[in-house]
C-alpha cells in the first residue's frame, strides 16, 4: 500500500527560538504515514532557498519519495509561529510561497504517477481545487483538509471541493456538538464521502453519512502541538485503509471506533516532538 501527500510545503518559523521546522499539511501527512509503516510520497513544488533545502532533506531522511516534485525559482512558504504553554500561535505567513503561486497541474505524467497510490491527501492551503476533478479518474481515494478558517467552510468552497473527495477534515473547536453535527452533514451533503472534525483537547467527531462517532483525546503535557491534527487524520486514514476502505466500501462501526482511538494515541505522541516532526534549523 502506498499513499501520497499532494500540495503544500512550508517551514514553520518559531519566533521565540529562531528555529524553523519543515511542515505543511501534505508534507506532514507523508511523513506521518511513513512513521506508521506505510510507503509514502510527497508531490509538490519546492522553491530554491534554504527553507526548501531543509524540507527536501528532512523528507529524504524520512524515506519519502519526492522524485516527481518540481523545483521553481521563488520563495518557499513560511508560517511565523509562537509557542505559548506548548500550544502553537500563528502570527503571520506568506500565503504558501511558490508552492501555491505556481502549484503542480495534473497532466498525463502526474496522472500516471498517481495511479500507484491508494490515497491522495491534500488541503485548502495547496491551491489545488481545480485539479481535484482530474483525480476522480483514478482508483485512489482522496482526502482533503479544510483547516479551521471560515473562508474554507462556506457553501461556495464546499460545493467546489466536496464532490471530488472521499474524506473531509475540518477543525472547529469553537462550535457546539450540535453545530458540529450540522457542519458534518453539510460537508457530506455537498458530496464528501465522510467527514471528520477535530476540536483540539475536546476530541473529535466523525460522520460516515449514516451515524456520528465521538473520539476522545489522549491527554499529555505537550511539548508542541504543531502537527497534532495532521497526525490524527493520518493515523485514522491509515487505519481505515488497512481495514479495507476503498471506493464503494467504508469499514464498519468497530473499525471507526478503533481508528479514532489509534488516531488519538498517535496525535499525542506527535505533541511530544518539537515542530511537526523535528529537523529544526536556525534561521535569520
Amino acid at each position: 500500500m502506498k499513499v501520497i501527500g499532494f500540495g503544500d510545503n512550508v517551514v514553520d518559523q518559531y519566533q521565540h527560538t529562531g528555529v524553523m521546522y519543515p511542515g505543511g499539511n501534505a508534507v506532514n501527512f507523508a511523513v506521518y504515514a511513513q512513521k506508521l509503516g506505510v510507503n509514502s510520497a510527497y508531490l509538490g513544488v519546492f522553491g530554491r532557498d534554504e527553507a526548501a533545502d531543509l524540507i527536501k532533506a528532512s523528507l529524504l531522511k524520512e524515506r519519502i519519495d519526492i522524485s516527481q516534485c518540481i523545483d521553481r525559482n521563488g520563495v518557499s512558504g513560511y508560517c511565523q509561529v509562537n509557542l505559548v504553554d506548548g500550544d502553537r500561535v500563528f502570527v503571520d505567513w506568506n500565503e504558501g510561497g511558490i508552492s501555491t503561486e505556481q502549484p503542480i497541474e495534473v497532466e498525463q505524467a502526474q496522472f500516471d504517477y498517481l495511479q500507484d497510490f491508494r490515497l491522495i491527501h491534500s488541503s485548502c492551503f495547496s491551491r489545488l481545487e481545480n485539479e481535484l476533478p482530474k483525480l476522480r479518474g483514478l482508483d485512489a481515494l482522496v482526502s482533503f483538509d479544510f483547516s479551521d478558517e471560515p473562508q474554507f467552510h462556506d457553501d461556495a468552497y464546499l460545493a467546489k471541493v466536496c464532490p471530488y473527495i472521499d474524506f473531509a477534515l475540518l477543525s472547529c473547536s469553537e462550535l457546539t456538538t450540535s453545530q458540529i453535527e450540522q457542519m458534518l452533514k453539510r460537508v457530506t451533503g455537498f458530496g464528501a464521502g465522510a467527514a471528520l472534525i477535530t476540536r483540539g483537547s475536546k476530541g473529535s467527531l466523525f460522520y460516515d453519512g449514516v451515524r456520528f462517532y465521538e473520539g476522545k483525546v489522549d491527554y499529555v503535557v505537550p511539548v508542541d502541538t504543531m502537527g497534532a491534527g495532521d497526525a490524527f487524520v493520518t493515523a485514522f486514514l491509515i487505519h481505515l485503509l488497512d481495514s479495507g476502505w476503498r471506493k464503494g466500501h467504508f469499514p464498519g462501526e468497530g473499525t471507526v471506533i478503533e481508528g479514532l482511538r489509534k488516531a488519538a494515541a498517535f496525535s499525542a505522541q506527535i505533541c511530544l516532538v518539537e515542530g511537526s516532526f523535528g529537523y529544526g534549523k536556525a534561521y535569520v
